[in-house]
């Protein structure tokens, strides 16, 4: 008897798809791992893709200010899955106090800084970057560095604005800045992966994927995710991680997969934006847009 195929099976070989594409198409690949759902649901899915081994290695930009638990969930998980992982950082403004939390940016240049403009200099090689060894469990400085030229993100079309202009395979210039009105089209699965040389490409295997199906696909699949998602006791969760001084928890009561299921079934947050607890979002007039445009996650 045949199978019928639901719909988690149907995004699920997309994205295996598109990943296998990249690796196939892309030699300086790598993929970026926030810690939050989205990305850990890649992440999974790139082990699926090849059997259990992710042949690419990880990258995870740390400003500095991210919730302790992300990276003690971070640090557990590329151990036990033994992920290549790769931390950049800017270590200077973190020094000099050059940031938001301190008192000395504004939010959206702070998230320029310590993210956008991290991420595209440790892509690049220009900057240190911090390696995982897991025989101590330490990082280790690296300097230098072929530059990374294809880049994997967890971004879903429904999850803001700006994220819905994206294409699977959606090239930036050289200083990995996105002009939106030049991407090419993509028509019924055939996927453009032949840029010239320099081109920056951002691949994204779960475009279509909405917050709902990566929850159902987490509790279909039993992924281990991080517990800030879930209300402990006092009704309150995060439901979208980032910057612990700009990122607010929401309303609810949900303290396992499934009841976050269920609130997203009954419509509690129709009209609430995913990233609502994002005060950057906010800064940027509701949206990331500005900040992607520049080299933003």
């Amino acid at each position: 008897m045949t199978k019928t195929m639901t719909q988690l099976d149907v995004l699920e070989a997309q994205s295996v798809y598109i990943l296998r594409e990249a690796y196939r198409s892309f030699k300086q690949l790598v993929m970026l791992w926030s810690i939050g759902k989205d990305s850990t649901v890649l992440l999974w899915l790139a082990r699926k893709a090849f059997f259990g081994h992710v042949p690419v290695p990880l990258m995870h930009i740390d400003t500095g200010f991210k919730i302790p638990e992300m990276i003690q969930y971070r640090d557990t998980f590329a151990l036990k899955w033994k992920l290549n992982l790769i931390v950049g950082q800017d270590v200077e403004a973190l020094e000099h106090k050059h940031t938001f939390p301190d008192g000395n940016l504004s939010r959206l240049v702070c998230c320029k800084r310590l993210k956008s403009e991290t991420l595209k200099h440790t892509l690049s090689g220009e900057w240190p970057r911090w390696a995982l060894n897991h025989k101590t469990g330490a990082y280790e400085r690296q300097d230098g560095g072929e530059p990374f030229t294809g880049v994997i993100v967890g971004a879903r079309a429904d999850e803001e604005g700006s994220r819905s202009k994206e294409r699977y395979f959606s090239p930036r210039d050289t200083h990995s800045e996105w002009d939106i009105a030049e991407q090419p089209p993509e028509l019924w699965n055939q996927f453009n992966t032949d840029f010239a040389p320099g081109t920056h490409v951002r691949i994204h295997p779960l475009l279509d994927w909405t917050e709902l199906n990566i929850w159902e696909y987490i509790e279909r699949e039993n992924i281990p995710i991080i517990d800030l998602y879930f209300d402990k006791g006092d009704g309150k969760r995060y439901r979208s991680l980032g910057c612990a001084p700009c990122t607010g928890p929401v309303d609810s009561t949900a303290q396992n997969v499934r009841e976050v299921i269920e609130e997203l079934r009954s419509g509690k947050f129709s009209n609430i934006a995913e990233r609502s607890g994002r005060q950057q979002d906010a800064e940027d007039g509701g949206g990331l847009e500005t900040l992607r445009r520049e080299g933003y996650m």
